[in-house]
């Protein structure tokens, strides 16, 4: 049977790699989009229309996660993993980063939201048919500065820092049913709409400081996210695996 994922922010950057990675591999994949319906449908063209769909949803908002959970199965019958990969509203630029003294607590609200709020409502929208199979995967996506804030993007990070305790627990506790959680933290991705504004010179030096001398790629996530999604991973749960060349080492 063909494996069904679940990808939240996939129609560019990250998501998007991650998308057609999986897709190339021979999943299906549900490409959640929230603002980019072009983007989201140029995906799915490229990828071919049995594979794959696009939905519309600000995963944010729980009435709109059941509603795209809801069209994935009834579409594809079943979810069998969720890639938690939304990003809202943030961008790698150190020249426009708030100092502490001077973000409010709106700033961090943002992304715990986009962070947390959303990891929880699509794992717990989806959870019941993982549960009644015995059988599912959760992977968020993380970032190596929660262990190397080399740039302190305060509220992004912490809110990630969060997702790994939220990953953890739900390893624990659904782990009885078959269902696995994990982690993928990359580095700096060299380059998405994201770190767009990220200068070639953070690059150049990221790159000499770390033991692979290269800057992570999208691609370099989202074989990882391939390999926990596969048969391949059924033994491993509970994980933060980081993919940032060596920069970081556990």
């Amino acid at each position: 049977m063909t494996t069904t994922v679940l990808i939240t922010g996939s129609s560019r950057g990250l998501g998007a790699t991650i998308a057609q990675t999986l897709a190339t591999q021979g999943f299906q994949v549900i490409i959640n989009y929230h603002k980019s319906k072009e983007a989201a449908l140029d995906l799915v063209k490229s990828i071919g229309s049995t594979q794959a769909i696009a939905i519309q949803a600000d995963v944010t908002q729980r009435d709109q996660v059941d509603h795209l959970v809801a069209t994935a199965t009834d579409h594809f019958g079943q979810i069998d993993v969720v890639v938690n990969n939304a990003l809202v509203g943030f961008k790698f630029d150190p020249n426009a980063q708030k100092a502490f003294t001077e973000l409010s607590w709106s700033d961090y609200q943002q992304q715990i939201d986009g962070t947390l709020k959303a990891a929880f409502n699509t794992t717990q929208s989806v959870a019941p048919q993982f549960i009644n199979r015995r059988h599912g995967a959760i992977i968020n996506i993380g970032t190596n500065l929660f262990q190397n804030p080399v740039v302190p993007y305060h509220e992004y990070t912490t809110a990630k820092a969060g997702l790994i305790g939220f990953t953890r627990n739900i390893a624990a506790e659904l782990g009885q049913y078959g269902i696995r959680a994990n982690v993928v933290s990359g580095g700096l991705l060299k380059t998405t709409d994201a770190s767009a504004a990220t200068s070639d010179e953070v690059f150049d030096l990221i790159k000499q400081t770390t033991p692979l001398k290269s800057v992570t790629s999208p691609q370099d996530v989202a074989h990882m996210v391939a390999f926990l999604a596969s048969e391949h991973a059924t033994g491993i749960t509970g994980q933060n695996y980081t993919v940032d060349g060596g920069l970081t080492m556990n």
